[in-house]
């Protein structure tokens, strides 16, 4: 499979303006994620696509690969369907899967991209996978920053919602706590279908992408990872981030 990465970013967050150049042990975050999803060897090659020239000139200073792209997106996916249309341009040929790193992911790993493309090796279905991760705390179940994910049996996405879900009313000790983590890799084609999908009420309620595949009937196939990941919406989950970093064995590969 020709498989590249893109990690969209922008500056104008509306929780953390400029996020995707917040320092990280020196570091700006998107830097980070740069850096370590390029590690992953299942990739042909790693992207940032921006609107920004802070972050364009960053990356280019670090001699990454960076896309230019529309300042009118609202959605990360449409920003990484621009981006893949152009590098295929670039390098003359089409790729058959586009891993979406989110920008504000700057634990992730290159395992963590591994895994989220092991559905695509064994059933020829799937058209895009999340990971997703155990909520360790109630705190973290609570925050509306935190996109929530229940599944069913086959691992397929059922709803997402920055609600507590499922609920805990009456069984609180024993429900599954689980999160999205924005590792998101999509077929090529199948990208180019989501942004063609006119947004749907229910992701425009919740704010999050998956639910217009969810509200039109297709599948989002879930992997569950045990790597360690926390991504960064505010300033203070920057400090946190900051303080979990601080033993990280792959940042001692780029720094």
């Amino acid at each position: 499979m020709k498989t590249i990465a893109i990690i969209p970013a922008r500056m104008n967050s509306s929780r953390f303006p400029g996020k995707p150049m917040a320092k990280i042990h020196g570091i700006p975050m998107i830097g980070h994620c740069y850096y370590r999803t390029k590690m992953c060897p299942d990739l042909m090659d790693t992207y940032v696509a921006t609107c920004d020239r802070e972050i364009y000139d960053y990356i280019n200073s670090i001699g990454g690969n960076v896309v230019m792209t529309s300042s009118s997106h609202e959605r990360a996916s449409d920003r990484a369907a621009e981006a893949m249309l152009e590098i295929e341009d670039s390098i003359k040929e089409e790729v058959d899967i586009v891993v979406m790193v989110q920008g504000d992911e700057p634990m992730v790993t290159p395992l963590m991209i591994s895994e989220s493309l092991s559905p695509f090796k064994i059933d020829k279905n799937v058209n895009v996978v999340n990971l997703m991760a155990n909520i360790h705390s109630l705190a973290e179940f609570d925050d509306p920053n935190e996109v929530k994910v229940v599944v069913n049996k086959f691992d397929d996405a059922i709803y997402f919602s920055r609600e507590p879900i499922p609920s805990r009313k009456k069984s609180s000790q024993k429900v599954s706590m689980l999160k999205q983590v924005c590792v998101i890799p999509f077929k090529r084609d199948y990208l180019i279908k989501f942004n063609n999908t006119p947004e749907t009420p229910l992701e425009v309620i919740e704010s999050i992408d998956m639910m217009r595949i969810l509200e039109n009937d297709e599948k989002v196939r879930m992997v569950m990872t045990n790597e360690s990941s926390f991504s960064v919406d505010t300033k203070l989950d920057l400090i946190k981030v900051q303080k979990l970093m601080e033993a990280d064995e792959l940042m001692g590969r780029y720094i």
